[in-house]
C-alpha cells in the first residue's frame, strides 16, 4: 500500500501568495500520513496577461516555488509531484509548462514539460492558445517516486490515449493528469476521459486540480474546475475533492495493477493490422 495526497488549489498571480496556501496543504498531507503528494498544474501561479507574467516568472533554477517545494520535501521525508510550474527558459523566449518529481531528499528525480499544448475555442469567449506562449515538449516520462512507478502529464495530455498507452507499457502504475480544467469541458468529459485512460491502461490515475475563480491583478478573468480524482486500475472513483480548495489523503494498492490487467490483459493485446 502507498498512502497518497492530493492538494486542490485556486491559484492566484501572486507565486509568493500561492506558496504559502500550497505549503499548508502539503504539510496536512503529510500529518495524515501521505508519503506521494501531489499539486496540480501552475502551482506557481495562473496568470492571464502575458506581459505580466514575464515580469512575474523565473526560470528552473530560481523559481521561489520550486526552491520551497524542494526544501519542504526534504524536511518532511516525503515525495512531491509538482504538477507543473509555469517557468522561463524555453526555445524561442517561450515559457515552460513543467512538471517535478521531488525526492524525500528535496532532488530533482524528473521533469516533463507538457507535449499537448491548449490552442482550442471552446466557446467564442473560452478560447485558448497555449502555443503562442509555451514551449512544447517532446519526450514522454516515467519516473521512479518511491514505490510507484509514475507516468508523467499535463492536463490536455489527457485527451490523446497513445500517450497513456506508452507511458504504461513502459512500466507506468500510476498516471498523473495535474490539470487546470475549464469550466465549459469539465463537468462532461473530465471524469470520463480519466476513467477512460485508467481502463485502457490497467493503472490508477491521479489528478490533483485548480479550481474555482483565479484572482488577477491585470488581465481577464479565469475560471477552473476543480474535482481533484483518484481513480482505480478497474475505473472506481477513490476520491473526488469537489470544488472547494482543499486536500485529501488515501491508501493506494499498488498489487491491483498486475490484477487488474491479468483479468483485462488489453494492454499487450497489440494486433498488426492496415490502417484505412
Amino acid at each position: 500500500m502507498s498512502r497518497i495526497g492530493l492538494v486542490q488549489l485556486s491559484v492566484s498571480d501572486n507565486p509568493t501568495e500561492n506558496l504559502e496556501t500550497t505549503t499548508q496543504l502539503i504539510c496536512k498531507c503529510s500529518e495524515d500520513g501521505a508519503t506521494h503528494i501531489f499539486t496540480p498544474e501552475a502551482t506557481n501561479l495562473i496568470c492571464t496577461d502575458r506581459a505580466r507574467q514575464a515580469q512575474i516568472l523565473q526560470t528552473e533554477e530560481d523559481d521561489l516555488t520550486l526552491n520551497a517545494l524542494r526544501a519542504l520535501s526534504k524536511e518532511l521525508g516525503i515525495w512531491i509531484h509538482i504538477g507543473s510550474l509555469a517557468l522561463t527558459g524555453g526555445e524561442g523566449g517561450k515559457f515552460l509548462n513543467r512538471g517535478f518529481v521531488i525526492s524525500p531528499d528535496g532532488h530533482i528525480k524528473a521533469r516533463y514539460d507538457k507535449i499537448h499544448l491548449f490552442d482550442v475555442a471552446v466557446t467564442a469567449a473560452d478560447t485558448y492558445q497555449e502555443s503562442s506562449a509555451y514551449y512544447a515538449g517532446d519526450q514522454a516520462v516515467v519516473a521512479q517516486m518511491g514505490a510507484i512507478n509514475l507516468g508523467l502529464s499535463i492536463c490536455y495530455d489527457l485527451r490523446f490515449p497513445h500517450l497513456y498507452r506508452g507511458l504504461a507499457l513502459a512500466g507506468a502504475s500510476v498516471l498523473t493528469v495535474p490539470g487546470a480544467f475549464s469550466t465549459a469541458t469539465g463537468p462532461d468529459h473530465i471524469e470520463v476521459l480519466l476513467k477512460a485512460r485508467a481502463i485502457e491502461t490497467g493503472c490508477f490515475v491521479v489528478m490533483a486540480a485548480q479550481t474555482g475563480q483565479h484572482k488577477q491583478a491585470v488581465g481577464k478573468p479565469r475560471a477552473t474546475w476543480g474535482h481533484s480524482m483518484v481513480i482505480d486500475p478497474w475505473g472506481r472513483m477513490l476520491c473526488d475533492l469537489g470544488t472547494d480548495i482543499g486536500w485529501a489523503c488515501l491508501d493506494i494498492d499498488l498489487s491491483l495493477v498486475e490484477k487488474t490487467r491479468t483479468k483485462i490483459p488489453s494492454l499487450h493485446h497489440n494486433p498488426a493490422f492496415k490502417k484505412p
